[in-house]
């Protein structure tokens, strides 16, 4: 009988695993939840099986992540970023959604980031330009967390993911069948 030493794991899980590893973020896997930050450095997210089809790890990480820049380093510390308690969570929602779009635009990849269901509507009428200047009160978080996303601690991890995201959807696109999220992630 042959001695299995090794398993395969999704090649832009594994980017995206470092990347939390380096922003000091430990990621488990849990039906239990959709997404969830316990304020000590880690982050739950669910299961395959327990998201919708259009999810993955890589975008799962990508939005919690944008959480987190929107909402500032004072956010690291609280359960789901403070989040829970906040009267206008839907502000910082729409906040997170810019940002998490306007990172992904770097290389073409709205569409592999897009947002879960339940945002989607909401994710799919951003402009091309989801942090100009309007009248959505979001567009001010958003700014300060691409601020921080371009020049904080966690601009390097969170770019190199962004590019090996992107090198992975150029190496397998055109052999990607209909309705499956590479296929639809334009390149650079």
């Amino acid at each position: 009988m042959r001695k299995i030493t090794q398993h395969y794991e999704d090649p832009a899980s594994l980017v995206w695993r470092h990347a939390a590893e380096r922003m000091g973020m430990r990621v488990v896997r849990s039906a239990e939840v959709n997404a969830s930050w316990d304020g000590a450095g880690t982050l739950t997210v669910g299961t395959p099986d327990t998201l919708d089809p259009d999810d993955c790890l890589p975008q799962m990480i990508l939005h919690e992540t944008c959480h987190a820049l929107c909402d500032g380093p004072e956010s690291l510390g609280k359960l789901d970023w403070g989040l829970s308690n906040e009267p206008d969570a839907k502000v910082h929602e729409h906040a997170c959604l810019r940002l998490q779009a306007a990172l992904a635009d770097q290389h073409g990849m709205r569409a592999f980031f897009a947002a879960t269901p339940v945002f989607r509507a909401y994710y799919d009428a951003l402009p091309p330009s989801p942090l100009a200047e309007c009248d959505d009160p979001a567009v001010t978080l958003a700014r300060a967390g691409w601020e921080r996303a371009q020049h904080g601690p966690w601009a390097e991890p969170l770019a190199d993911a962004l590019r090996r995201t992107a090198h992975l959807a150029d190496a397998v696109r055109d052999i990607a069948p209909p309705g499956s999220l590479w296929r639809g992630s334009p390149g650079v």
